[in-house]
Formats: structure tokens, C-alpha cells, sequence
């Protein structure tokens, strides 16, 4: 090679390098305004861009309730707390095979439109876009949601166990407690401890807890405190538990709840994983006697799964429905065909009160009369056909107050169970904060 042919290769190479040099150092400058990240979830990260979008998000809707402003710190540090476990939530649904479809959230959209007393999801979604929300990220914090619930369902509430000699101890020690045959609407602000915690880490849970109770009896709006310092799900909703019969409470809340008026706000409450603060905002008594509408009701459910796809699941319940039009016996059918317990009694589930089944059971199951069946109804559990068999008016008092204690014991248990699940879950995962807003 020639000493010209050299140089002008050397030449090349430095400007090659050069280039190279200055692209990289412009792609650094811009990483920060790409977004900085500032904690890392196992093998996942957050970026300041995406808490400042939720801080955002926030406001605008706090401000739409009328709530005041948190401190705009404490917000932001509650904020990406509630980032990280919903990371590490959609983590463990996606190792437990646990998802929702498009489709599926789409029907809950739409459900979520009809009670918000919208005629479709284009005029709900008009509206939610006229208030300055982002419907997509809308649609995703939907779906977020619901991977949540199934996954609690499948981890922590299908594990859950009541006999009926729970039932009995129950009810013989709930007739003697305070509040009873009492409905409270009560608020709260919850302050985890983490699991096997230091002294220190308990004392500094201890410490927010007291700095919000501090400035609930200055006079701060509860929905403003609950905002910026609870770690319940529901603190951006200003902590509202809504109305619950005494026996849904635990005895230490209900002691408390019994002995305060509406407006009261309680002491701190300590229990062994965390510190409560109540907020009663109204008080009335149960009626005591119980008349309702129940319906004995049978089905054939056709479950889904990644083996089973939702659009084959559908196909085989409307084959199973078309045996049934043709002539063939739903019992026999739900026998053959039921991926249900109840498979083995032709599907029969018995009489059904009001609440006990899911939502899109319930609404198909009510627009029947007796006799008929429907088509093809999907739930979070499959696809099923309902057939109402008979509808009856009951006073139910006895098995009311049977049914209200093992749905006690079961929220009491499976809401320790659940904040403990995710406890371990948060103990157990790699989390790294970055940046000014480490925690």
C-alpha cells in the first residue's frame, strides 16, 4: 500500500472515531431527557419521564375531587412506591401465567362506561380525554388492575379456608362486641412495616404514621394525608373503605369504630405489620330482618388458559350450546363437558343470592327468566352458558348473618393474607433506587 493510501486510510479511521465520539457523548446528553432512571425492579427500571407523567396524573385528578395538595415530596415518594409493586406485580403474574386479553378488558371498559352512566366507551372515552386523561395509559392501568385481582384470586384468596366452626366461634364472640348490628363507613390510612424489619425500619414506620396523625389533628384533609402517606391501594381515593357491616372489621377497629362519631378521627392503631389511622365518616344500624330475590341457577363453564385460547373456549361452549338447542340434556352436558365443581350435579350451583356471584354471572343470570338459557357469557373464569332454573323471595336473616360472618372472616384473612403476600413479594426482589428521589 502506497504512503498516500496510508494516510487516507488513518485519516478515515480518526474521523470514524471522532464521529463515534461525539455520538456517543450526544446520546448521553440526552439520556437524562429520555428519562433518568431512578429505581430498578429486578430486571425492569423507572424512569423520572414516567414518574413525572403519574405525579402529573395525580394531581390532575386530586384537583378534580377537590382534594388539597399533598406535599408535593411525599406524593411523589408514595407514587413511586405504588410503581414499584405494580412492577413487581405484573412480574409475578407473568410468571404465574396470569394475563388479560384485550377483549376482556374491553368488556370491562365497557362495564366501567355503563356505571359511570355513559351509553358507550366512545362518549366515556371522550370524557375521560376532555378531563386531560390519556386513554391509552387509562386502558392500561384498567388492565393492571384487573391482573391484580386474578392474581390475588389465584395466589392468596383460593387458598382461603372457612369452616363452619370458624363460623360458630365467630358469631358467639361477635354478639358480645361493640358496634354490633352497626354498618360504619369508615376512611383509612394504612403504614406498612416491612417484613423481619430492624428497630429502626419499625421506628421509622412508626414515625409517618404519627407525622400523618399529626396532621389530621391540625386540621389536614384526610383524602390530602391518605394521598401522601398511605401505602394502601387506595390512598390516591382518599383511603375510602365505604360502607361495611362492624362484623367486616377487625375487633381492634371495631372497638375503636364503636366508641367514635361520624367526622372522628382514631388514635394510631398498631397491628403486627403495620399502623392504622380510621376516619368514621358515618355510622347506622343493620336491618335486621333480610328479604331478597335468589335464583337457583346452573351452568357449564368452559375454562381458559394458554393451552386453551379465549376464542377456543367460545367455540366449544357454543357447541355445547347448540347440543343443548338440538335437544340434548344441559345436565348431561355440564357433566360431560363442565370444567366446574359442580360439573357432577349437572352444573346445578344451588340457589344464588345477590353478590355471591361475579358481576358478568350475576348481569346474565338476572336478565333470564326461569327456564331460559343464555348464550355465551364470559367471565374472569371461562366462558359459560346459564340457565335459570327458579326465583324465589326468602327471608334470609339467619343464613344472612351466616353468610355475612364467613365473608368477614374470609376479607379479615384474606386482607392480612394478601398485605403479606405482598410484603414477601417486595422483601424478595431486587429493588434499587437511583437518583433524588431514593427512598
Amino acid at each position: 500500500m502506497s504512503i498516500i493510501k496510508k494516510l487516507l486510510l488513518l485519516l478515515a479511521l480518526s474521523l470514524a472515531a471522532s464521529g463515534a465520539q461525539v455520538y456517543a457523548a450526544d446520546q448521553k446528553k440526552q439520556l437524562p431527557e429520555i428519562g433518568q432512571i431512578i429505581a430498578v425492579v429486578n430486571d425492569d427500571v423507572i424512569t423520572q419521564h414516567e414518574l413525572d407523567e403519574r405525579v402529573n396524573t395525580a394531581v390532575r385528578r386530586l384537583k378534580k375531587r377537590g382534594t388539597p395538595l399533598p406535599d408535593h415530596a411525599a406524593l411523589e415518594g408514595q407514587l413511586l412506591e405504588n410503581v414499584i409493586l405494580e412492577l413487581l406485580l405484573a412480574q409475578s403474574a407473568k410468571e404465574n401465567g396470569v394475563r388479560v386479553d384485550d377483549d376482556q378488558l374491553d368488556r370491562a371498559l365497557h362495564r366501567i362506561a355503563e356505571d359511570n352512566h355513559f351509553s358507550s366507551l366512545e362518549q366515556y372515552r371522550a370524557s375521560l380525554e376532555k378531563d386531560g386523561e390519556d386513554f391509552r395509559k387509562f386502558r392500561e392501568e384498567i388492565r393492571a388492575q384487573m391482573v391484580a385481582a386474578r392474581l390475588r384470586e389465584r395466589l392468596v384468596d383460593s387458598r382461603l379456608l372457612i369452616s363452619d366452626s370458624e363460623v360458630d366461634n365467630y358469631l358467639a364472640v361477635e354478639s358480645g362486641q361493640p358496634g354490633k348490628g352497626e354498618e360504619f363507613h369508615v376512611a383509612h390510612i394504612l403504614v406498612t412495616i416491612p417484613e423481619q424489619a430492624s428497630a429502626e425500619k419499625v421506628q421509622a414506620s412508626q414515625k409517618r404514621a404519627n407525622e400523618a396523625l399529626a396532621l389530621l389533628n391540625k386540621g389536614a384533609s384526610f383524602a390530602q394525608v391518605a394521598a401522601g402517606h398511605s401505602d394502601a391501594q387506595d390512598a390516591l381515593q382518599g383511603g375510602d373503605l365505604g360502607w361495611r357491616p362492624s362484623d367486616q372489621f377487625p375487633p381492634s377497629f371495631r372497638e375503636v369504630l364503636a366508641k367514635m362519631q361520624a367526622g372522628d378521627i382514631s388514635p394510631l392503631i398498631h397491628a403486627p405489620n403495620a399502623y392504622h389511622i380510621l376516619k368514621l365518616v358515618d355510622r347506622r344500624r343493620q336491618t335486621e330482618k333480610v328479604i331478597i330475590t335468589q335464583t337457583h341457577v346452573r351452568h357449564i363453564l368452559v375454562k381458559t388458559s394458554d393451552l386453551v385460547p379465549d376464542s377456543e373456549a367460545r367455540s366449544r361452549i357454543m357447541e355445547i350450546k347448540k347440543s343443548i338447542e338440538n335437544g340434548a340434556s344441559f345436565a348431561e352436558q355440564a357433566k360431560l363437558h363442565s370444567e366446574d365443581g359442580s360439573a357432577a350435579q349437572g352444573g346445578d350451583l344451588g340457589w344464588a343470592s345477590p353478590g355471591e356471584m361475579v358481576p358478568e354471572f350475576e348481569k346474565a343470570m338476572n336478565a333470564l327468566q326461569p327456564g331460559e338459557m343464555s348464550g355465551p357469557v364470559q367471565t374472569s373464569f371461562g366462558w359459560h352458558l346459564i340457565q335459570v332454573l327458579e326465583r324465589r323471595n326468602a327471608d334470609v336473616s339467619e343464613e344472612q348473618r351466616r353468610q355475612r360472618a364467613r365473608m368477614a372472616l374470609r376479607s379479615i384473612k384474606s386482607d392480612d393474607a394478601w398485605q403479606d403476600w405482598l410484603r414477601q413479594l417486595r422483601d424478595s426482589a431486587h429493588i434499587e433506587y437511583r437518583g433524588e428521589t431514593a427512598h
